[in-house]
């Protein structure tokens, strides 16, 4: 049976900004460490997000992103990740973060 409409209502996939990003030299494939600002509703949000290959530390601050807010925390070594960042594979398989065209506030919902 395939997805509803309810199945896709219970995703809390929200805008955030990308606030701190770090290293992660302890996660099993090469990622990063991304502090998410999602707005007043949600606050600061840690995800790890292994989009290494098309983005370097400085070109994340102040990107606006995408993430799913309501999975519950898992964690990757020491590095508690508590929302998932969203992103699409290009044609080698690295990830492509999914981002809005115009600047929206923090913790926007997608319908």
């Amino acid at each position: 049976m395939g997805a509803t409409i309810e199945d896709f209502a219970r995703l809390d996939i929200r805008v955030g900004t990308v606030i701190d990003a770090q290293p992660f030299p302890e996660a099993r494939k090469p990622a990063y460490r991304l502090t998410i600002d999602f707005g007043p509703e949600i606050g600061l949000k840690r995800s790890s997000a292994q989009i290494t290959t098309h983005y370097h530390l400085d070109q994340l601050i102040g990107r606006q992103v995408v993430g799913v807010v309501n999975f519950p925390p898992r964690r990757i070594g020491a590095f508690m990740s508590e929302v998932l960042t969203l992103g699409l594979p290009d044609a080698e398989g690295a990830v492509v973060l999914i981002r809005p065209d115009f600047k929206l506030p923090n913790g926007g919902r997608l319908f």
